[in-house]
């Protein structure tokens, strides 16, 4: 007779049934974040370097836009260091204390960031709105030149730092960071040629507001992924009901219940959950359709005779 509580964890028969492309993509993720490591420290040094240059010129050219621009560019060396660490710590195999490894760390480490963006555009919406009320006399020339190796920086480092956005928080941010450096240079480069040409001292603030918006708006909107995440939420591109409806619809299972389905980071999702079946060598065949139609590489299957068996179950059926 079948135990009702026939625990069995599928992780290893999953790397073996897709042997080949498990051990391709792990290779390639390893090798992008010893490469994105490279690029961060480097990345580090020279936003340090930019932003003790831009607060010398600052000073020297009466310029707040220049010393707030920065400032943020101290913001944004402090999120790459952020950024390493939680990259460093991500690649560390998981122990007897955290048996889930530490993947989270990138996470945590995007959330982090997404709240250094946030106060970086709270702090120049105050000075924005400090230059139109009260508009200073700037050195135009000096705040261009400073301001035009500031916007080739930004913008080798934004390219670097898209390349992996897409699929890492801590890189959106860091390339959002870097985007509105960027834009912060050319806003800067402008109200240099409006204070030359036209004695307009007020575009100073006009320009950190407009870059003030963009980041506030960045990180808010930034903000649901990196929670969802952090809270075990199912993942965005995945619809529960069709996971649930793929395992009843597979022959042998009469029902599913006490599902979990999360991200473990931004790339891997895992799934666990409790199924009424006759034969547990099913679970086998479930874990390799969920990998082929979800992606779902962790699954943790418990067979049961049926649901009464599992009284402490706090949700079935994905409620």
């Amino acid at each position: 007779m079948m135990s009702p509580t026939l625990k069995i964890s599928k992780e290893s028969e999953l790397h073996v049934s897709h042997k080949h492309s498990h051990s391709h993509a792990h290779v390639c993720y390893h090798e992008v974040n010893v490469k994105t490591i490279r690029y961060l420290i480097i990345s580090f040094i020279i936003n340090m370097v930019l932003s003790l240059v831009e607060i010398i010129a600052g000073i020297l050219a009466g310029s707040v836009a220049l010393i707030g621009d920065a400032l943020h560019n101290t913001s944004d060396a402090f999120s790459i260091l952020i950024a390493v660490v939680a990259f460093k710590i991500g690649l560390k195999k998981a122990d007897m204390r955290y048996t889930y490894g530490f993947k989270r760390a990138e996470s945590i480490g995007g959330f982090v960031n997404l709240i250094l963006l946030f106060i970086s555009g709270i702090y120049l919406i105050i000075e924005g709105f400090g230059k139109l009320i009260k508009p200073e006399s700037i050195n135009g020339p000096v705040i261009i030149w400073v301001s035009l190796l500031a916007l080739m920086i930004d913008v080798i480092t934004a390219r670097l730092s898209y390349q992996h956005s897409a699929h890492n928080t801590n890189m959106k941010m860091l390339f959002l960071h870097n985007l509105a450096d960027a834009l912060g240079s050319i806003g800067v480069i402008i109200s240099g040629f409006c204070v030359i040409y036209l004695n307009w001292f007020f575009i100073d603030g006009l320009v950190a507001l407009g870059i003030a918006i963009y980041m506030i708006y960045q990180s808010i909107i930034s903000f649901p992924k990196v929670v969802r995440i952090l809270m075990n939420a199912v993942p965005e591109q995945v619809s529960l009901n069709q996971v649930i409806q793929t395992i009843e619809s597979i022959e042998g299972i009469q029902s599913v219940h006490h599902i979990h389905l999360w991200a473990v980071d931004e790339r891997d999702m895992a799934l666990e959950c409790h199924i009424v079946a006759a034969n547990p060598k099913i679970v086998r065949t479930i874990c390799d359709i969920l990998y082929d139609r979800f992606h779902i590489r962790h699954c943790n299957i418990q067979v049961e005779e049926n649901e009464s068996d599992c009284p402490g179950c706090c949700l079935s059926k994905g409620e």
